[in-house]
């Protein structure tokens, strides 16, 4: 921005103060602020200067230099001392408001001396009461200097002179003060009464340019100490999309930080400090920079503390900082902020508290946010039970891990497998007997699965030697099954063969028993299945199936009704059921196959293996899904979280979330969707798969939080999102979904400029697609954001791009609705009057063109509608265009109101076709076009439309709102005919 026009216009600098009163708080907006001073002093306006000056105040106070304002306070304050009379009503108000300002600013400066702030604090109330305003404002400064200091009795006094006192002008907003009145209850230890101070500012019922951003910030930790994480995480996201931007808001950043550190999320702590690298170094503002460094110290600490200490983290420029290092230097700045604080206040109070925040403890151990994040420490492992200590300490004793490898392996318990290698790891250089030496083997062979097969020759070679002739045939049958895997099923079958007669025989004769007979029959069975996986065709492929199911079967013969409390027998008949299951799936039997696998799975959860039924209860989840059983799907998948419990692997457990997520989301219940969609994203995180299968999971958690209506957490998890969303992993549909939400989130949030573009690039992409339907809903949506935005070129090309493609699918109802669009914007920009016109014309001979070419009665009632509501807007256009007239043009203005009655008459018929369905239509046009007449000065016209209005409203629904309204109006307007009695 340059200089001012000539340098001469009173109008362009008040107009040039407005524009960077908009602009981003920084360095930049505060240069152009002391440009405008000098612009302002060369006017030679006192008025100008005063009000170059309270802007420059204004910008300083709200950046990181706060430290500079004093300087154009102290000119005004002159000012106003010497010349009061150079000051309009608004200016004297700003002075005497940005005292508070100042008095705040004294206390965040630690070389100003505290007989000076209280020296102040008595002209500010001096002053105050010169002036006739009320002592509250001064009340609550006097309270922030008293609770700086740490003089608890004086602030408390002051705290209820504060409260006691009149709101009057000079009262801090109703946002600001319950901010500050909250702070001090979580101060004195009353979280609860802090959040119930907070609640209307929360709600939405207070808000300012600075809340709820800091009243969101400050209730993070409360919330967490009150055991609320849910709502501290939605307070994080929400309240870090509104500070983030705003530079002189150090001290609520770091009570973002501050949660990071407090919930397990340390990773997301630091991408926090490496987003605003100045708030290392900023002085202007030492107490928010003492908040800051205190806040880094705990987050690095915490690092340090996890074993991170050498990781490379983010911290002031001209270096490189590890954790550790950084976690020292940010100590020893903000202990020496605060003795410098502590010195000038003659008390220890500000370093007391300091120590204590930096030596927080994690109040969460972690707490999922949505976002995407790395974790900064590995995943925990669940560890299998410890055996009894043994006799020589430090070494494990080989019995007792004998033993507990043999519970895991007779119980099937998730861990059997380590066990035994931890058995195998402490008997090397020891004698065992082939019975041992067998187990070990058989177990290492199942550990290295196909590349084991040689390991169960070994394994049966050593069972015969121990005296078990049938656990070595069921070690070289879980060889052939190993063999089948790697494909030479044929192969696998002829052994298996002559093991299964081999078994059968000893079974009869009792030299072996029903475990390792079942083990021999369930190893055959598991090789024919391989063979029904091959997907062998028609008559072969029956034969195939039938001998399986023959397998199968005779697995359940030898062991159902035999498995007492023998585990791995009652696990051979829950396996024996999925067999069957997979049968029946094979042959299309969708209800048997769930009913088999919910029988399997009842089985093994019976059994003491619940971890085993978790594969079947997803299958069982898929089969109601394809069944139209949203709630059995649910039942399923709820099943399958408890039972697998901590043994299922995080990718494992996101799945299951992701996939209970969606079933909740199709049922409508978004709260506890996106719950399950939360859960789906940490564990996506934890299992290191956070590009893709997190990337679903928070596209579907933004969709559920936008779907609840919480635009600014929606609007957080999909911005994190989409930098892993893309067309080849996800699809294209998947990445247009994304901007689409995220638009209609930002859209709510008023971030117009933002919206359109996502929607822009989500419409440049269903561009290219065959269904041409969402690229034009895109681009419309776009068009509304371009508008709100004030990009009216930009908004009517895309309003004209999208009337195009609704013509062209044959939509009529949003052709015209984009016709009518494009009209408004016309009014408001180049086209002026004229083109809005000829949209609006063209508008109103599409809805005709359309209505009159429609066939089913229904469709030609919505067009009729929409044709009313086009003749409507017509006539409203008609009506502003004729108000923003020059006033010397009075027979075009009478014209206009004229041709704004008759398309409002058109509106009224059109509505009056619809009958009941149109009378909300029709009285709003009878109205519109009586205050029109209104303004002509036809008052009996005016009179006799809210008559037809009362008339029409006759035996309509009382409690209908709009009916009331309508109703009221036309009172209103019928008191005109008395009024010129």
């Amino acid at each position: 921005m340059g200089e001012i026009d000539g340098g001469t216009d009173f109008d362009a600098l008040r107009r040039a103060m407005a524009e960077n009163s908009e602009q981003p708080e920084g360095p930049a907006r505060n240069a152009r602020a002391e440009q405008l001073l000098a612009e302002a002093e060369r006017l030679n306006i006192p008025l100008a200067v005063i009000e170059a000056l309270g802007h420059q105040l204004k910008v300083y106070n709200y950046s990181s230099e706060k430290d500079r304002m004093f300087v154009p306070f102290a000119r005004l304050l002159r000012l106003w001392d010497e010349r009061p009379e150079d000051f309009d009503e608004y200016e004297a108000h700003s002075l005497h408001w940005v005292f508070k300002w100042v008095t705040a600013g004294m206390l965040d400066q630690p070389h100003i001396p505290l007989a000076s702030i209280e020296k102040w604090l008595g002209e500010m109330e001096r002053r105050y009461r010169l002036a006739g305003h009320s002592e509250r404002a001064v009340r609550s400064a006097e309270f922030s200097v008293a609770a700086h200091v740490g003089d608890l009795e004086r602030a408390e006094r002051a705290y209820g002179a504060w409260l006691a006192a009149d709101r009057d002008r000079m009262a801090d907003c109703h946002a600001c003060e319950l901010h500050g009145q909250g702070t001090w209850q979580v101060r004195r230890g009353r979280d609860e009464d802090a959040l119930g101070l907070w609640r209307p500012v929360l709600e939405g019922e207070y808000s300012c340019a600075h809340e709820p951003h800091t009243v969101l910030a400050s209730s993070l930790a409360p919330l967490l100490r009150l055991g609320r994480p849910d709502e501290a995480r939605a307070h994080h996201l929400r309240g870090f999309r509104l500070v983030r931007p705003m530079e002189s808001m150090r001290g609520a950043y770091a009570d973002h930080v501050e949660f990071c550190a407090l919930t397990g999320n340390e990773a997301r702590g630091l991408e926090l400090l490496a987003q605003r690298p100045a708030y290392f170094t900023d002085t202007g503002q030492p107490r928010s920079r003492l908040d800051f460094m205190a806040v880094v110290t705990l987050l690095t600490d915490r690092l340090t503390e996890l074993g991170l200490g050498e990781r490379q983290v983010p911290g002031p420029a001209g270096r490189s900082w590890t954790a550790r290092e950084l976690a020292a230097h940010a100590r020893a700045e903000a202990l020496e902020l605060a003795g410098r604080f502590d010195e000038r206040n003659g008390t220890s109070y500000v370093g007391d508290r300091v120590r204590a925040r930096m030596a927080q403890r994690p109040l969460v151990d972690r707490l999922p946010l949505g976002v995407r994040t790395a974790r900064t420490t590995p995943r925990p492992v669940v560890p299998p039970p410890a055996p009894e200590e043994s006799a020589v300490p430090g070494q494990p004793d080989l019995s007792a891990l004998l033993t507990e490898a043999r519970r895991a392996s007779d119980t099937l318990q998730p861990h059997a497998l380590e066990a035994w290698a931890a058995v195998a790891r402490a008997a090397e250089g020891t004698a065992l007997d082939a019975r041992d030496r067998a187990e070990i083997a058989d177990h290492e062979a199942m550990a290295q699965g196909p590349e084991g097969i040689a390991l169960f020759e070994r394994a049966a070679a050593l069972y015969a030697e121990a005296g078990d002739p049938g656990e070595a045939l069921a070690a070289r049958a879980r060889g052939a099954y190993f063999r089948a895997l790697t494909g030479e099923v044929d192969e696998a079958l002829a052994t298996v063969a002559a093991l299964y007669d081999e078994a059968l025989a000893l079974y009869a004769e009792d030299a072996t028993g029903v475990r390792q007979t079942a083990s021999v029959v369930m190893s055959r069975a598991r090789i024919l299945m391989r063979r029904v996986h091959e997907g062998t065709e028609g008559t072969a492929g029956r034969e195939v199936r039938a001998a399986a199911e023959r397998a199968v079967l005779e697995v359940l013969a030898l062991v159902d009704g035999r498995a007492g409390d023998d585990i791995r027998l009652a696990a051979r008949a829950a396996e024996a059921r999925t067999m069957l299951a997979e049968l029946a799936g094979e042959s299309g039997d969708v209800e048997r196959t769930a009913d088999l696998f919910r029988q399997a799975a009842a089985e093994y959860v019976g059994a003491g293996l619940p971890w085993f039924a978790v594969e079947y209860e997803v299958q069982i989840a898929a089969l109601a899904h394809q069944l139209g059983d949203a709630a059995g799907a649910e039942r399923a998948l709820r099943a399958a979280l408890e039972h697998g419990g901590p043994y299922v692997e995080p990718a494992g457990r996101a799945q299951l979330h992701l996939q209970l997520a969606e079933v909740l989301g199709l049922r409508d219940e978004v709260v506890e969707a996106a719950a399950q969609a939360l859960e789906a994203a940490h564990w996506a995180d934890e299992a290191g798969e956070s590009a893709t299968l997190g990337a679903w999971a928070r596209h579907q958690l933004g969709g559920f939080l936008l779907r609840r209506g919480r635009c600014a957490e929606a609007a957080e998890v999909l911005e994190s999102v989409l930098p892993d969303l893309s067309a080849e992993t996800h699809g294209d549909g998947a990445v247009v979904q994304a901007r689409w939400w995220l638009g209609d989130c930002l859209s709510e949030l008023g971030e117009h400029r933002e919206a359109a573009g996502h929607r822009l690039r989500a419409a440049e992409i269903a561009r290219h697609w065959p269904e041409q339907q969402d690229h034009a809903t895109l681009a419309h949506l776009a068009a509304e954001s371009l508008s709100n935005a004030g990009l009216l070129e930009e908004a009517d090309q895309a309003y004209a791009r999208a009337g195009e493609l609704w013509r062209s699918l044959g939509n009529p109802h949003f052709l015209v609705r984009s016709l009518r669009a494009r009209g408004w914007l016309a009014l408001r920009g180049e086209a002026g009057a004229e083109g809005a016109r000829e949209l609006m014309t063209e508008a109103v001979l599409a809805c005709e063109r359309a209505r009159e070419s429609a066939a089913d009665p229904a469709v030609r009632e919505q067009l009729s509608a929409e044709l009313g509501n086009t003749h409507r807007q017509f006539g409203d256009l008609l009506a502003r265009s004729a108000a923003e007239e020059d006033e010397g043009e009075g027979g075009l203005i009478q014209d206009a109101y004229e041709a704004a009655v008759a398309q409002l008459d058109r509106a009224s018929a059109v509505f009056g076709t619809l009958g009941a369905q149109g009378l909300h239509g029709r009285t709003g046009a009878e109205l519109a076009a009586g205050r029109l007449a209104a303004e002509l000065g036809r008052r009996a016209e005016a009179v006799a439309r809210a008559r037809v209005v009362l008339a029409a409203c006759e035996g309509a629904d009382d409690t209908d709102e709009i009916v009331q309204e309508r109703r009221a109006e036309a009172a209103r307007m019928l008191r005109l005919d008395r009024a010129g009695d």
